[in-house]
């Protein structure tokens, strides 16, 4: 199964305070935008989201059909794939897709330790 790109969501309490922490660690913002209250930030192949004010807790995330420079993968699992596979195989699904649709959608689930988990479909 294809998950697509991986980062860390973190929720912040200061956008501008984490932006300059993650600097100093060598990150660099690749999108995102402080007036949106989120920035995504790179380091190498490491992405880590700055979300404040917008979930709480910190959180996996995975994009299917994206690569680590959220450019599209010519091939890759649609969230709905990845949903019926991880329903078919007994794992409970906190949000889940809608079949009926296609292109931008997502799903929730946690781990065994109540990690929450988001696959997220951009395209």
């Amino acid at each position: 199964m294809k998950l697509g790109a991986f980062s860390i969501s973190l929720s912040v309490k200061d956008l501008q305070k984490s932006k300059d922490f993650y600097e100093k660690l060598g990150f660099s913002t690749m999108a995102g935008s402080t007036e949106q209250n989120y920035l995504i930030m790179k380091n190498e192949e490491h992405l880590i989201g700055l979300f404040q004010a917008m979930f709480d807790g910190n959180m996996l995330t995975f994009n299917p059909g994206w690569d680590q420079n959220a450019q599209n993968l010519e091939a890759f699992n649609d969230v709905r794939e990845i949903q019926k596979h991880l329903k078919e195989n007994g794992v409970q699904l906190e949000k889940e897709a809608d079949e009926t649709t296609s292109g931008p959608e997502h799903i929730f689930l946690k781990d065994p330790d109540g990690n929450m988990i988001l696959i997220d479909q951009h395209r």
